[in-house]
């Protein structure tokens, strides 16, 4: 039986409180003991109810999310809850175990409850593999940044890194081995063609024979197409040819 979660909101608007109270009751394991709409409301809920979770919206009249976690001693798990982006580099600064944009939307959130568990099982379990729509933030040429996982066009292994390169044309290192990508991108989504290339399948304009019983794919956007190599081969002539 999982651990029932005491959760507090904490958002200036009270819709958004509702809505997203709203979504959390359909979590059994997430029990909303109170909510707040500002700091000092929040730092009073705090002391009161002791939550394990707090959902903390970050811009607030007077005193922002951040001056909360700087005038208290919160111990406990924390999500932000934002219509903004901008602040996601100081939100995992502070340890924050995840960051969803507003509006919040249902399978997102189930995704950060479910991200909660594992922390809570102290990797337990395997990481968690994205979704399409899901965004990521990476260090991508040494610069923070989010990456929409339906942008990745295909991704090239290049030792302990890989080179992304995106649906619009750019490119880039991120700190990641090709072997967690492969581990953690949709498989319905994604296919591993060689040994250091996968590739987003919905971008495949056409495959075509290549010698020794191998094949090229050409991706949209892609001057030059791709070898499959014939370890994979079958694997792509199972799902295109």
């Amino acid at each position: 039986m999982k651990k029932t979660v005491k959760a507090l909101v904490v958002d200036d608007e009270r819709l958004a409180r509702k809505d997203l109270m709203s979504l959390l009751a359909q979590h059994r394991n997430i029990r909303v003991v109170g909510e707040a709409q500002d700091v000092p409301s929040a730092l009073e809920a705090i002391e009161r109810l002791n939550p394990d979770l707090i959902f903390l919206d970050i811009q607030m009249p007077g005193q922002s999310g951040f001056d909360l976690l700087d005038q208290c001693d919160y111990k406990g798990k924390l999500v932000f809850v934002t219509a903004f982006d901008e602040y996601a580099i100081r939100a995992f600064e502070v340890n924050a175990l995840d960051y969803l944009l507003k509006p919040v939307n249902p399978d997102r959130l189930k995704r950060a409850v479910d991200r909660m568990e594992r922390a809570d099982q102290a990797g337990a379990e395997p990481a968690p593999v994205w979704s399409i729509e899901d965004r990521l933030f990476l260090a991508v040429d040494n610069r923070l940044r989010f990456l929409r996982v339906g942008s990745i066009l295909c991704i090239h292994s290049a030792g302990d890194y890989s080179e992304v390169i995106t649906t619009d044309g750019q490119k880039g290192l991120v700190p990641k081995p090709l072997r967690e990508w492969e581990q953690r991108l949709p498989s319905h989504a994604f296919c591993r063609i060689h040994r250091s290339t996968i590739i987003q399948m919905d971008q495949v304009e056409r495959i075509e024979e290549w010698f020794n019983y191998s094949f090229r794919v050409h991706l949209r956007g892609l001057d030059k197409p791709l070898v499959i190599s014939r370890r994979y081969a079958s694997v792509i002539r199972h799902r295109f040819i």
